[in-house]
């Protein structure tokens, strides 16, 4: 058997090929679509520098699933070890749902998928996400903006990403909800901020991912 099917925790990165005018759209009237597609660049190769410290210290899988690009240009994009496939079509309790049944039909025991909003994600983050699905069915990461940048779970679950009101500030409270009619036991991770709408700009000033960012381009 290859390592990746002898691996039982893998960690999914959701995120979109950052082309100008088609990513961080809510941010292009404040950034301009260069400049949003820029910090979508930014956000996510930081997202992939996490996992894949991460992944230096773990026995897991990493892999990336994207909307937008393609194959190719993601490739010359995400580092090499990273597997890497489309989303596919649908809401994004669907996508959801869709990574998370395929990763446990290969035998995968605790799946975590992560955005790439997420400038203050740690690998110490996500190795607690891990260590807590050994003992709970499911673990979130709230955002302070009522979604979450980080669901995992230790057992298929489709049906818990099936009414959700995605893209509103009710998400998380959503998932805990039917997470506690179905008797699942839930862990939760530090809140943290996304960087989604103008107004959470300036959550940026207060890491160094953000001055790097408004610096450079001043």
């Amino acid at each position: 058997m290859t390592k990746a099917e002898l691996t039982r925790e893998i960690l999914i990165v959701f995120t979109r090929f950052p082309q100008p005018g088609q990513t961080k759209t809510r941010l292009i009237p404040a950034l301009g679509a260069a400049r949003a597609a820029d910090l979508q660049r930014m956000m996510a190769e930081y997202t992939f520098a996490q996992c894949c410290e991460l992944a230096n210290k773990r026995d897991l899988i990493i892999a990336v699933h994207y909307e937008g690009g393609d194959e190719q240009a993601l490739r010359g994009w995400i580092p090499a070890p990273m597997i890497c496939r489309p989303q596919g079509s649908g809401s994004l309790g669907e996508r959801l749902a869709r990574s998370f049944a395929d990763s446990f039909i290969t035998g995968k025991e605790r799946v975590i998928i992560v955005g790439s909003d997420c400038p203050f994600l740690t690998p110490e983050i996500l190795a607690n996400g891990f260590d807590l699905l050994q003992k709970n069915d499911l673990v979130i990461g709230p955002a302070h903006d009522g979604g979450y940048y980080l669901i995992g779970f230790s057992k298929p679950e489709p049906l818990l990403l099936a009414d959700i009101a995605w893209g509103t500030d009710k998400v998380f409270l959503q998932t805990a909800e039917i997470a506690k009619k179905r008797g699942l036991t839930l862990a939760l991770l530090p809140v943290l901020a996304d960087i989604d709408r103008p107004e959470d700009l300036h959550n940026l000033y207060d890491s160094s991912l953000g001055a790097h960012f408004f610096a450079s381009r001043a």
